[in-house]
């Protein structure tokens, strides 16, 4: 991301081996001699950069947050207003989400984490995801690209629950699929149809492949 800075400090690096830790077996079920060791650090340098494991996973949670506000930023800049715009090519904030991080991060598994977990930082990115959400659909009803319906902040809720079902159920979809569904691949199969239903209801046929158009 162009708007975190790229840092390869110790207390950078631990911060990363925690995130992936983190996301990989929850907080919870992860110690602080596993982290400093995938780190390569003592435990002692763990808790004199962060004072304890929940000192870090709080430093955790901040820069997943940073690195959040900076995409949505990204998103809701020049041209954001075409993000849910199936004529602009976006489609979704997940299918945007997927463009903007490599396929190893471990951002996507720690957000599912967060969102589903009972603490302030969860509750804040959830929040910074339903406002987005929101002003694209506003953005759209006023460009009569979209109607915001009888009650726009449960049309955003509901488009932003759909849009958030890939990081929530990224796994079970997986088996289910095939194929990983915020991968190029997975992407390329879900737009389309998602695309479709939100242009024309379940009775739209999704659009053909360039080549079929010919």
């Amino acid at each position: 991301m162009r708007s975190i800075r790229s840092d390869r400090t110790t207390r950078a690096i631990i911060r990363d081996e925690a995130l992936r830790l983190f996301a990989a077996h929850g907080a919870d079920a992860v110690t602080v001699r596993q982290i400093a060791s995938a780190a390569h650090v003592s435990p002692g340098l763990v808790v004199h950069h962060f004072g304890s494991k929940e000192g870090l996973r709080q430093e955790v949670d901040q820069h997943v947050l940073d690195v959040f506000e900076a995409m949505l930023g990204e998103l809701t800049g020049e041209g954001g207003a075409e993000l849910l715009d199936p004529a602009a090519g976006a489609g979704s904030l997940s299918e945007a989400f997927a463009q903007h991080l490599p396929a190893d991060s471990p951002l996507p598994s720690y957000l599912r984490r967060l969102l589903l977990s009972d603490t302030d930082a969860g509750r804040v990115l959830f929040r910074q995801l339903y406002e987005l959400s929101r002003a694209a659909l506003d953005s759209l009803a006023e460009a009569g690209l979209a109607v915001p319906g009888r009650d726009p902040a449960v049309r955003a809720a509901l488009l932003l629950a759909n849009d958030m079902a890939l990081f929530l159920l990224r796994d079970r979809l997986t088996e289910v699929l095939g194929t990983d569904p915020l991968s190029p691949d997975g992407m390329s199969r879900w737009a389309p149809e998602m695309l479709s239903i939100y242009a024309g209801g379940l009775n739209a046929a999704p659009p053909l492949p360039p080549e079929d158009t010919l």
